[in-house]
């Protein structure tokens, strides 16, 4: 099942090239006070959901996708987890070009584990980048974006994709500087996920996709997941070990070799199989 958010947080099934609106099924997500429970309430619930949103989608109200605003299919989650350098031609290119690591050595997945960026960085394609430091290099950086399903600890890696509720396109932006990654990935805008969530039932195995970016439609990154250093069930066991895993989590797991600057007035234009296609904006300050 692929599942979207759109327009003013309405749920969708996308068919084709139509969206069915299935924001019905919604209604039995249980009432909440304050404080919150952790996590993403939908995600959540995503199992318990899927039966009512399956009959919803074969009666529900239709769509054109092309008409929809696509806002990001996790809208709480309560971690962004991510992975540096979990490709080793990225690292190659990292440690040769003084663009991006500003004179420091870049150290392996190993020796910097992984690192958190901001929730309030997180947007849909539809809102796009904001690139608004023009004395700064703002590059994108396209990812296999892993949804985590349900709570977790100390997961085997054996066992790790069984607590995937699903996979999505995800671009970890960055500017280039000396400070620590979690500052330079956090600016508002600089994580972007969409179109749509695609379940781990449709979705298979995600240790051999293919997966590309164009800007401006010349080809940037263009890479297989079977080339990560640290594989997917890996990279969630890893991270489980570090945090206690929730529904909604994000595990962003690395991109590969052709990370490159982009400006206001740019397109990027993202593809993972498997997923399907987004095209995202880069505006300047508004």
């Amino acid at each position: 099942m692929r599942i979207c958010r759109f327009d003013d947080d309405r749920v969708g099934v996308v068919m084709g090239d139509e969206v069915v609106d299935v924001t019905d099924a919604a209604a039995a997500l249980p009432p909440v006070r304050w404080p919150l429970p952790r996590g993403d309430l939908f995600i959540a619930a995503l199992a318990e959901l899927r039966p009512e949103m399956e009959r919803l989608s074969t009666t529900g109200t239709r769509r054109r996708l092309a008409d929809l605003r696509l806002l990001s299919p996790v809208a709480n989650p309560g971690k962004i987890i991510a992975a540096p350098v979990n490709y080793q031609l990225h690292l190659d290119e990292s440690r040769k070009d003084t663009g991006i690591n500003f004179g420091s050595h870049v150290k392996t997945i190993d020796e910097y584990g992984v690192f958190l960026k901001a929730n309030s960085s997180l947007v849909g394609p539809a809102e796009g980048v904001v690139a608004d430091r023009p004395e700064r290099r703002t590059d994108h950086e396209i990812e296999l974006a892993v949804v985590i399903g349900r709570t977790v600890r100390n997961v085997p890696e054996a066992e790790a994709l069984d607590c995937v509720a699903g996979y999505t396109i995800g671009l970890d932006m960055t500017i280039r500087g000396t400070e620590d990654r979690s500052y330079r990935k956090s600016l508002d805008t600089f994580t972007v996920l969409g179109p749509w969530l695609v379940t781990a039932d449709a979705f298979g195995d995600p240790g051999a996709v293919d997966f590309e970016i164009k800007v401006n439609g010349e080809t940037r990154q263009k890479a297989n997941t079977r080339d990560l250093i640290y594989s997917v069930p890996k990279l969630i066991a890893y991270a489980s070990h570090a945090y206690r895993l929730e529904p909604g989590d994000v595990i962003l797991t690395g991109t590969p070799e052709g990370v490159g600057p982009v400006q206001p007035g740019d397109v990027m234009d993202c593809r993972i199989d498997g997923i399907g296609t987004m095209a995202v904006a880069v505006r300047g300050p508004s």
